[in-house]
């Protein structure tokens, strides 16, 4: 079966706006865990679908807000995480958790600003939802329901996966030449890594193939005939988010930090969440750890995917949490260098008007994405 996704949609820049006007900006999006922003003033800044925002804590609760001051768009908050609070480093504006300005350094001598204007000046502010510890916003002007996008099965997996993550996190951020959909077709795709990770990762899990005939046969109607009512496009991508049990562990690695932290679950099985659309948990120890894994899109051939390292929650601290995560940071970018590499030389090789891909049937779950993303591109299904 041939794609419907033309080569240009992974090449085009043109294309890579309207995909983030039309498919990405209506959609949650994922900001960060919410234990980077367990602090009063504690904050996160990223960039989403060409909209800088800035995640605050105030007084244990998170406010999300357009991260441009209103004076002269300087950013408030300039690094990626931290502790500050919501003031301008340019000319010292201060925000409270309205998003209003409660303080203009020198008004009354300089900027002699009426009171009228002064009560006007506000910050832009976004919906945000945290799903136990996974925070997201919606920069939409009229944002979906979080169980629109994702079914209450999904929700309450990844709530409870999530709850179980420890406070200390350790983060790398890997630029990557390549298409954000490239990595979500990568993830859906069971078969490869007994080719491309025949010397890593497939030595402790032995990938399988899962082909559900009743799938396989809805999805390739879906994928000639799309939906017909908006409602069912819904219900389509309620299904592209999933997770928990994937496959049985070869051997269950057993580390003396385990006896440290309290593990999700009790199965020796690899872990995996699959959060559309570009988002992905995984614990390749059964429960003891977890990589998160952000792709966010920064140009049609750009993806910075920036990765979150952390155990599952101490019972106790001890002295090598540090060295641990740092040893499970080494173990998983073998991997995730095994995909980029593989996914850039795609992305180098497409050029327009090439041959579109060829699915086979154990590629139902792409086959499904593709046709809702085709659906939303060609306009006929909107938000």
């Amino acid at each position: 079966m041939r794609s419907t996704i033309p080569a240009e949609a992974y090449i085009d820049e043109t294309w890579f706006a309207r995909e983030q006007q039309l498919l990405m900006r209506p959609l949650w999006q994922f900001v960060a865990p919410r234990m980077l922003l367990a602090k009063h003033n504690a904050f996160v800044t990223r960039n989403i679908c060409g909209i800088e925002v800035v995640v605050q804590n105030f007084q244990g609760e998170l406010k999300a807000f357009e991260n441009i001051c209103l004076h002269r768009q300087n950013p408030l908050q300039q690094q990626p995480q931290g502790i500050r609070p919501l003031v301008c480093s340019y000319h010292g504006w201060g925000y409270d958790s309205e998003g209003r300005v409660e303080n203009i350094p020198f008004q009354d001598t300089a900027y002699r600003l009426p009171s009228q204007e002064r009560e006007c000046l506000k910050l832009r502010r976004f919906p945000l939802e945290c799903i136990g510890n996974l925070v997201f916003v919606n920069v939409a002007p009229n944002s979906l329901k979080l169980d629109e996008q994702f079914s209450m099965e999904a929700l309450s997996s990844l709530r409870s996966a999530s709850e179980h993550f420890d406070s200390e996190v350790l983060i790398a951020i890997l630029p990557t030449k390549l298409n954000w959909k490239l990595a979500y077709e990568n993830l859906r795709d069971s078969l490869h890594p007994r080719y491309l990770h025949q010397q890593s990762v497939y030595q402790q899990v032995k990938f399988q193939v899962q082909m559900d005939e009743e799938a396989v046969k809805s999805a390739k109607h879906y994928h000639a005939n799309g939906s017909a009512e908006h409602e069912m496009h819904l219900v389509h991508l309620r299904e592209f988010s999933n997770g928990g049990l994937n496959e049985p562990l070869v051997q269950m690695p057993r580390y003396a930090w385990h006896d440290n932290v309290e593990r999700y679950g009790s199965d020796d099985w690899y872990l995996n969440w699959l959060v559309f659309p570009n988002l992905h948990i995984a614990s390749g120890s059964g429960g003891y750890s977890f990589i998160i894994e952000h792709h966010q899109p920064v140009s049609a051939a750009r993806t910075d995917l920036i990765i979150y390292y952390i155990t599952a929650r101490k019972t106790r601290r001890y002295p090598t949490s540090a060295a641990v995560l740092l040893a499970h940071l080494e173990g998983a970018e073998k991997v995730l260098r095994e995909d980029i590499s593989v996914m850039e030389r795609v992305q180098a090789a497409l050029k327009p008007g090439a041959p579109r891909a060829t699915l086979g049937d154990f590629e139902f779950g792409n086959m499904a994405v593709e046709r809702w993303y085709m659906d939303v591109m060609e306009g006929r299904h909107a938000f």
